[in-house]
């Protein structure tokens, strides 16, 4: 059986992944022009413009968060000045405040930062979190009910009740004072709180508009211990809360979240907070148990992979990866199968033997978590591969259903379904024979939430953003639903969608990549949403060396030569097992990595995307002949062909209807139209154009390979 699965393994694999790659315009001379002035590196410059900062304020106030001026939050949450003297009264007349938070790592982070901050300015407080498995997201009737009866005067809710009206209005009739500190979207009708702090309420501009719930909660707690007079001692445990939550709700790193996240990462690594310590010494020392889990060979040294997320490197300062990758899905993971009460001990104990128990189980827990995923993601591939995978082109979107899934990880597996499959994907579990619960996951150009919505009727709960969602519904209804989502997604979806988006932010030799460049990438930190870190490509590198390592991903060598010198650098290919053998000659695109190995630092490639290499400057140095041929794309057929230009060549398109696509080597933006004079120019590294002049140029590589 071994056997058999290592020859399998050694077989050349066709298969590649299925992406699209977006290759930002490059704009050298302005990069030039804004690193002059700015005092950074060309390629640093160049990747800010791709992050949208063009002008010399907006880079310095990036690069420089500190120096940005903040206006006061009681000047921009109209509502703050209201919560902080309800919450001022109840502490000044020993009135039993409840906090209602959620199961997720900002609703854990946030119920942990508002109940050390309360108790320590002297407030008698108490929690509680809904059920994931039997309630649900957010506040509910019998929470409000239980309140009340345990005599609690005020109810602050962490990250949820912007929608809870009903039980709101309930908690106000009972008498009870309620604030609500939340992040998500508002609906049409508010509810009737005392107070509402949530920065989608606030302008666009506002520097805390990008806030997750632990971030309100911060705002809050900061701004009362100010007005008390009792900061001392409670800012620094509370930045360390709201980084662990800011980072591992993927909120973005944009405005003050960049501001204090990065203060945060710094502070982390010597925080007094027990709990804080115990998550580091045990997410830093254990070899296993992030995401993508960086795992050990069985040979010997010389086979040990270094995941460089596998360890906390660096003790001066951490990076959002290894908040990301180590210590967010440690929280998570209690979130999903667990006991919401385990994270809020370990955040708010003193105790470090408490601390440690505590967080050993929140590490028995993820491992537990990885297993479950891997389980799932194993069964549904399956049934997709069965069941639906030729039919995903016509339908654009999958939905997958089966018993006994346990719906705290599918949302997770809906993640690695849309990378795999490149389609919108609905999964979901049985409750009971009745009813079923879901997770959704999206690709860029389709709206979970609108995709909900259109299918309303069909749903009890549902809710989301974009991005993601959940939501319930009658068992009866799964076949319905599967083809409104399928009517939805074919509305919306064109067939070039179903591949993953690949943003890539330069192209880069491998004599480039040294220690150097690195460093100029720190400037970038912390990195994250809406500053994802960068993304360069290499074209037509040689794969030297490759290997299976751990379980599923591929250890390569590649080479390029550069005048006749050759270039060699180590990757790694997390899960990309079903790759594997990767072809002698690709192109590859990847984000840099230390690599700290027997007390050496080396720079690795850390492979997200990889393709033939096949570019119009080989056939334009000598196209094959003759070198015109015709396709299908998307169910049309086109023309395709080399032809002179003055003294250069250029690839041209035609379709049907006589539009031609002309292009030349070396150039980003091309001409599209009938004829030249009534051309308009197009970027051609766009999806849309870069997707049909690859099968172009893959059509004339057929038809000279045929010569």
């Amino acid at each position: 059986m071994l056997d058999r699965a290592v020859s399998e393994l050694s077989k050349p694999n066709r298969r590649l992944p299925n992406q699209r790659w977006q290759i930002y315009p490059q704009k050298p001379e302005f990069a030039q022009k804004q690193a002059f002035l700015t005092n950074i590196s060309p390629i640093v410059s160049q990747l800010l413009i791709n992050r949208g900062m063009e002008t010399s304020e907006q880079v310095q106030a990036f690069l420089e968060p500190e120096s940005l001026v903040l206006p006061s939050p009681l000047e921009e949450f109209p509502d703050l000045a209201i919560s902080l003297e309800l919450l001022q009264n109840a502490i000044a007349f020993q009135t039993k405040i409840a906090i209602c938070g959620d199961y997720d790592a900002d609703g854990m982070t946030s119920t942990a930062l508002l109940l050390r901050s309360l108790r320590t300015l002297g407030a008698q407080v108490d929690y509680a979190i809904p059920s994931r498995m039997h309630e649900g997201y957010g506040i509910n009737k019998r929470i409000v009910e239980e309140f009340h009866s345990e005599g609690v005067g005020l109810i602050l809710t962490v990250d949820n009740g912007i929608s809870a009206f009903e039980p709101v209005a309930r908690a106000r009739e009972l008498g009870l004072a309620v604030i609500i500190t939340d992040h998500h979207d508002i609906p049409q009708k508010l509810p009737p709180a005392n107070a509402i702090l949530n920065p989608k309420l606030i302008a666009e501009s506002s520097p805390y508009r990008g806030v997750a719930g632990v971030g309100v909660a911060y705002i809050l707690a900061v701004s009362l211990a100010q007005q008390l007079g009792e900061t001392k001692g409670l800012i620094q445990p509370m930045l360390a809360l709201f980084t662990l939550g800011t980072i591992a709700d993927l909120a973005p790193l944009t405005g003050v979240n960049r501001r204090w996240v990065k203060r945060g990462l710094q502070h982390l690594p010597k925080s007094n907070l027990a709990g804080v310590k115990a998550l580091i010494q045990v997410g830093g020392v254990q070899a296993r148990g992030d995401e993508r889990a960086g795992e050990q060979g069985s040979r010997g040294a010389e086979e040990k992979i270094q995941n460089p997320k596998s360890k906390i490197q660096n003790p001066k300062s951490l990076k959002p990866e290894d908040i990301g990758f180590r210590l967010g899905p440690r929280i998570n993971a209690i979130g999903r199968i667990g006991n919401p009460q385990t994270v809020i001990e370990l955040l708010t104990t003193d105790d470090m033997g408490v601390a440690l128990e505590r967080a050993m189980q929140c590490e028995q827990i993820n491992a537990s978590r990885q297993l479950m995923c891997e389980q799932i993601e194993q069964e549904a591939i399956t049934y997709v591969e069965t069941e639906f995978v030729a039919s995903l082109q016509k339908d654009r979107v999958l939905v997958v259903v089966q018993p006994n899934w346990h719906h705290g990880v599918i949302g997770i597996v809906a993640s690695r379904l849309v990378e795999r499959y490149g389609v919108p994907v609905f999964i979901g579990t049985y409750e009971d024979e009745q009813h079923i619960r879901g997770s959704a996951r999206s690709i860029p150009e389709f709206h979970v939430f609108e995709a909900l919505e259109y299918c309303h009727d069909l749903l009890g709960k549902f809710g989301g953003h974009k991005a993601a969602g959940g939501f319930s519904l009658p068992a009866e209804n799964l076949q319905v639903l599967r083809s409104r989502l399928i009517e939805f997604a074919n509305q919306c979806l064109e067939p070039q969608h179903l591949k993953p988006l690949l943003k890539i932010d330069a192209e880069v030799n491998l004599n480039q990549i040294n220690q150097q460049l690195y460093q100029q990438l720190n400037t970038l930190h912390p990195c994250g949403m809406d500053n994802p870190d960068p993304v360069f490509w290499t074209p037509n590198v040689q794969v030297v060396e490759q290997k299976i390592v751990g379980k599923g991903h591929i250890k390569l060598t590649i080479a390029q030569t550069i005048d006749n010198q050759e270039y060699k650098i180590k990757a790694i290919a997390w899960r990309w097992g079903d790759y594997f053998r990767l072809p002698p000659r690709v192109d590859v695109a990847y984000k840099l990595r230390e690599n700290y190995f027997n007390g050496n630092t080396t720079i690795e490639l850390e492979l997200i995307g990889v393709r033939l290499p096949i570019h119009p400057q080989q056939f334009f140095a000598s196209p094959p002949t003759p070198s015109s041929t015709t396709f299908e794309y998307n169910k049309r057929h086109y023309t395709c062909g080399f032809y002179k230009n003055g003294i250069e060549a250029e690839l041209r398109i035609r379709n049907s209807e006589g539009k031609v696509l002309a292009m030349q080597p070396g150039h980003t933006i091309g001409l599209l139209g009938t004829n030249r004079q009534n051309a308009k120019e197009v970027d051609i590294s766009q999806p849309q154009y870069d997707s049909i002049i690859q099968v172009a140029l893959q059509a004339l590589s057929m038809l000279s390979a045929e010569l």
